[in-house]
């Protein structure tokens, strides 16, 4: 080849594409490139012809920086990896590039690698790469994507000695946390972290870069962002678009985050305290999530007006969803009265008149002498001997932020399969025309079981408190077993508020069934929810009801 032996050639820049050559000759000319003038090689759609054989490459007096290989096709199966892997990793380079080429395997280099690039793109690499290999310390940019990685905690394994590396992407591969706690063993120097499209869960956040400024996590199977896991106090900019989350997380462990895109989750009502939380927060994305325009979803409104412009994409990214007939109204334009969001006003109202018609009941039955007593005493009774009257199996009382659980998991397992439970559900089932409080007190005493979905939302619900405190009197005035606890998330003794009281007593005196995060036992836990509501109800019109926020 002209190109090893001109004099004073000047030539930086070489592509080769479409090549078919045995590996000796191919060998001979990348050897020849080595030592020519050339500092950027690149071939392209490279097959190898010949049985891979040892050779003897020498790497001295090159002018080489960047070598790329790109759709590498070796058509020998039976090769000894030092014959192939031996020569890329020793190269004396600052960057290399195999992409596109099915490769399993790499070796370590054989002493201190002038690596700054690597980017293996596109292969088939596996959680055994560079496992206790301290010869990268120079490694900068690390690229991995597309490949078929699946232990986070390897991965991290396989940084630890990389004391220059500060990019790592990960995204595109098959990487997942069983929620067990994981050794995780990151080098100190990563900065950027790109996790995106793989298979992780919220246990995610306890095997992280503790010095991580960058964090991309969009297009994963993240459901919350657990509190008190990690501290994160580097973190700028957190990307968890595309997941399964309910609201806005807080930032107690990420208290120096400046940037957070929370497109394209489960958001119905984001916290209005988002803000307050977050206060170093200069842009927010959480457009495209399915809002839930109600009186919730005003405060959070009126914050973006206070906020200078921090919500990103607005106002076409941000549309109601629901209810129905204010589907695609933009949020700007969504307005209710504040009469008509005055929950404590609402309340109160609702007591008076129900105080009101008890009144007027009691003295009817009084004064005019109406046969009530046994029609009274047959709705003390246990729900197993009045089981002519019951509607449901079971009603549900739970916070809507958590209504996508109940959605997607509690009614599904239930309702489905033979011996299906009859659920009472508010968006089902309540009458219109009639007052909540009605509708709550009627729901209770037509099931036989009242299920409570119990998380910090829970206890923030004005609403749940109401219908716990109905539920816990029918336990008490009728005797009978009649209340399911479901423990969906931890709930912390110091936030539930005092009103809460008649729960603090049920928790530490009843059962209760705790969600669990691990798949495998998810079977146990609707088999012991089935047999706590056991009991057939008679033919009837399937009917249900629940809670809101």
């Amino acid at each position: 080849l002209p190109i090893a032996r001109v004099t004073g050639s000047r030539l930086q820049n070489l592509t080769l594409t479409n090549v078919s050559v045995d590996w000796n000759i191919f060998l001979e000319l990348l050897q020849t490139i080595w030592q020519s003038s050339i500092e950027y090689f690149n071939i392209n759609n490279f097959t190898q012809l010949s049985n891979i054989e040892k050779y003897n490459f020498r790497y001295s007096g090159t002018s080489m920086k960047a070598l790329a290989l790109k759709n590498i096709l070796v058509t020998d199966l039976y090769f000894s990896q030092d014959d192939l892997y031996r020569i890329l990793a020793d190269m004396n380079i600052e960057a290399l590039t195999v992409a596109g080429s099915e490769m399993i395997h790499m070796l370590c280099p054989s002493s201190n690698s002038p690596f700054r690039y690597l980017n293996f793109i596109n292969n088939d690499l596996t959680d055994l790469l560079f496992q206790n290999c301290d010869t990268l310390i120079q490694l900068e940019i690390f690229i991995l994507q597309k490949n078929k990685f699946e232990s986070l905690s390897k991965v991290s394994s396989m940084t630890r000695y990389m004391k220059s590396l500060r990019y790592l992407d990960m995204s595109s591969n098959l990487l997942r946390t069983d929620g067990a706690e994981e050794h995780c063993q990151w080098t100190e120097s990563l900065k950027e972290l790109d996790l995106s499209s793989n298979q992780l869960t919220e246990s995610v956040f306890g095997c992280l870069p503790v010095n991580v400024n960058k964090l991309d996590l969009h297009n994963n199977q993240i459901s919350s962002v657990p509190q008190g896991i990690a501290e994160l106090k580097s973190l700028k900019e957190l990307n968890l678009a595309s997941n399964r989350l309910a609201d806005l997380p807080g930032c107690g462990g990420f208290s120096a985050l400046e940037i957070l895109n929370m497109e394209m989750n489960s958001i119905l009502t984001p916290s209005a305290d988002f803000f307050e939380s977050c206060q170093r927060v200069r842009e927010l994305e959480a457009g495209h999530n399915p809002f839930k325009c109600s009186c919730e979803l005003q405060a959070f409104v009126r914050l973006e007006r206070q906020s200078g412009g921090k919500l990103s994409g607005w106002p076409e990214a941000y549309v109601c969803e629901y209810p129905e007939d204010l589907k695609g109204t933009q949020l700007k334009d969504f307005h209710l009265t504040e009469l008509a969001c005055n929950t404590t006003l609402l309340l109160v109202t609702a007591l008076l008149l129900t105080l009101v018609l008890v009144g007027v009941v009691a003295f009817l039955c009084i004064y005019l002498d109406v046969p009530w007593y046994t029609k009274r005493r047959a709705w003390h009774e246990c729900p197993e001997e009045r089981e002519t009257v019951l509607q449901f199996h079971a009603f549900i009382s739970y916070s809507e932020r958590d209504s996508v659980w109940v959605k997607t998991e509690l009614i599904p397992n239930l309702e489905k399969g033979e011996g299906s439970v009859q659920l009472c559900q508010h968006e089902r089932n309540f009458v219109p025309g009639k007052s909540i409080v009605e509708n709550i007190i009627n729901c209770i005493d037509k099931s036989y079981k009242s299920i409570f979905v119990l998380s910090p939302n829970f206890v923030q619900s004005e609403w749940c408190h109401y219908e716990l405190y109905f539920a816990h009197h029918k336990l008490f005035s009728e005797n009978c077993n009649s209340l399911i606890l479901i423990l969906l998330e931890p709930i912390p003794p110091y936030i539930i508020p005092a009103r809460y009281h008649k729960l603090k007593a049920l928790m530490a005196k009843r059962t209760y069934l705790e969600w669990p995060k691990e798949r495998s036992k998810r079977a146990l836990f609707w088999a012991n929810l089935r047999a706590a509501i056991n009991i057939n109800l008679p033919v009837a019109e399937g009917q249900r009801c629940g809670e809101r926020d």
